[in-house]
């Protein structure tokens, strides 16, 4: 049982409980004892995380604990820069920021001890209040730092690195730390030229570029004071910016340059050379420095045909092509300014680009050239020898001079027939049969020239192409001398009118003329001009007689070839 003494202690001791309460309830909520760090967001990649020293960029809204906003970047429209660990920050901050990745996302709750304290800061912050950031930061970097070079593809030959005053060609990304773009080539559809080491570009680009290969990809991270400094760059690059670039190198030269000549396939036998004012077919691939095609003579399927030497090419091909022999493979690089410049070809080929040309050349020639015969049998006794009028039988294989097959007679099972200085054979053929005799043997080079030309036989033989013909004598008939289409073998017959006119009608009609000669060749009185028609023959010894040209010969008209030995007379 309570006493009543005991009651009264009760009731006093409840009311100062109460009393207690009341009184708590409207004192303030005691601060935090330090910073508190909720991690709201981490990136899968953290490459670098903030320590004191660092110079950081972040965005923040901060606000009160019930959720009032007192201040925020975005609403200024630009980040919050400054360095940590420098007192350059109200003390929980800098005790926040260390350890934060870029793209990182913190709510950071400060006690007033560690802000603004007892004093709060103007009509914004009051005293004693506790403040929360909620944090995104963009960018770290340090004084100390370097360019930064990360290559991720390199190619398997790399037979030449960027140089100070290297001239190069290049695309790139250009992003923030935090990945934002700000620029790229690629938008563009055009590379980014330019010379390497002597002020054209910033100071982290001019670095980062050294040493890289054509076709190597690398990313070049720069901090802002190797960049676009405090003020940034427009609107795209704010100052104090880190930047990030993705390059792939495309193409690389100096101004002093000269071409380089790779060699990759030379003929055992190289008699000879080219040399300028020679006329040359080739092929060739041409592509950029990076391996981009931007033409080729096999996609047309004709060889390239022009004068070398000359100025009629490229001046870096004019020189690459000299020296050269007959089926060689060379490739030729070649810098701009020995192809086409600053201004290159429009759609195919960009200014300022490096040519690479991978080349096979067919044939050469020179326009002073006459036909090469090179004896490969000769009988013992060798005669007589062929000579112009006589009527020759030969086989021949002939070829283009990189000894791709044009024709052979050996396919057809007969030889061929001509008469030479008759001009049924290309000329060069006239004058490679000369001085034959029968079973002799020979290789013929005959430049286009003295053979089918510019323009060649289609689907044959190629315009302007040096022809080999491997030629064997087979058989000859001596010609009649040069004027002469029949000649007597004998003594001419005084009363040769007499003879011819059949049917005693004193003229002399066509088929008493053709029967009468071919009596005497039958007879072997007289001989007409071998390899012709004899029929026209005759039709053209009896028109040279109708003189009158009524179809009939009379005997005023009928003469012998006047200023011939007996011997030898013709109608």
């Amino acid at each position: 049982m309570y006493t009543v003494k005991m009651r009264k202690a009760a009731l006093a001791t409840l009311a100062l409980c109460v009393l207690a309460t009341l009184v708590a309830c409207s004192v303030p909520r005691s601060p935090l004892e330090d910073v508190v760090v909720e991690k709201t967001f981490i990136p899968e990649q953290c490459e670098r995380s903030v320590k004191e020293g660092d110079f950081v960029r972040y965005h923040y809204h901060g606000r009160f604990p019930d959720g009032t906003g007192f201040d925020s970047s975005y609403d200024r429209g630009s980040t919050y820069n400054v360095f940590v660990g420098k007192k350059q920050l109200i003390e929980g901050m800098d005790k926040a920021l260390p350890g934060m990745c870029v793209n990182e996302r913190r709510l950071v709750k400060i006690p007033p001890h560690l802000a603004y304290g007892k004093e709060g800061y103007g009509d914004v912050i009051p005293p004693d209040a506790v403040l929360h950031f909620d944090v995104l930061l963009l960018d770290i970097w340090n004084p100390e730092d370097k360019v930064q070079v990360k290559t991720y593809h390199r190619p398997e030959r790399c037979g030449r690195e960027v140089r100070v005053s290297d001239f190069v060609r290049y695309h790139y990304n250009g992003t923030l730390l935090d990945g934002t773009l700000f620029d790229s080539s690629h938008t563009r559809l055009r590379t980014y030229d330019t010379y390497v080491g002597i002020g054209w570009l910033i100071a982290g680009m001019d670095q980062g570029l050294l040493g890289m290969c054509v076709g190597e990809k690398r990313i070049i991270t720069m901090p802002p004071f190797l960049g676009y400094g405090e003020n940034g760059d427009g609107s795209d690059i704010p100052g104090q910016a880190s930047l990030v670039f993705d390059v792939v190198l495309l193409d690389l030269h100096n101004p002093k340059d000269g071409i380089a000549v790779e060699k990759q396939q030379v003929p055992e036998k190289c008699p000879r050379r080219s040399k300028a004012g020679d006329y040359m077919r080739y092929h060739y691939n041409g592509t950029l420095l990076d391996g981009t095609p931007f033409d080729s003579s096999y996609s047309r399927n004709s060889t390239y045909n022009t004068y070398i030497g000359m100025g009629y090419l490229i001046a870096g091909m004019d020189e690459g092509l000299l020296g050269v022999c007959i089926g060689e493979r060379r490739r030729v690089t070649i810098p701009p300014h020995l192809a086409y410049g600053e201004e290159g070809t429009g759609t195919t080929v960009p200014g300022s680009a490096v040519l690479v040309f991978d080349v096979h050349v067919v044939d050469f020639h020179n326009p002073s050239d006459t036909v090469q015969v090179a004896i490969s049998f000769k009988p013992e006794v060798c005669e007589p020898l062929a000579k112009k009028g006589d009527f020759v039988k030969y086989h021949y294989n002939a070829s283009l001079l990189d000894g791709t097959f044009i024709d052979s007679t050996h396919r057809y099972g007969k030889t061929y027939n001509v008469v030479l200085g008759a001009g049924q054979v290309v000329l060069g053929m006239e004058m490679g049969l000369q001085d034959m005799c029968v079973g002799e043997k020979r290789r013929l080079v005959v430049p286009p020239h003295l053979a089918y030309g510019e323009r060649g036989i289609d689907g044959e033989v190629p315009g302007s192409a040096v022809l080999v013909f491997d030629v064997e004598l087979v058989d000859m008939e001596e010609g009649l001398p040069e004027g002469y289409m029949f000649v007597w073998n004998d003594d001419v017959s005084p009363d040769l009118f007499v003879e011819m006119d059949k049917n005693k009608d004193s003229q002399v009609e066509p088929s008493e003329f053709s029967d009468y000669i071919l009596r005497q060749v039958n007879e072997g009185k007289g001989r007409l001009a071998p390899g012709f028609d004899r029929h026209k023959i005759i039709e053209n010894m009896f028109g040279n007689q109708d003189r009158n040209g009524d179809g009939k010969i009379t005997e005023d008209e009928f003469r012998l070839k006047a200023d011939e030995s007996v011997d030898h007379d013709e109608l």
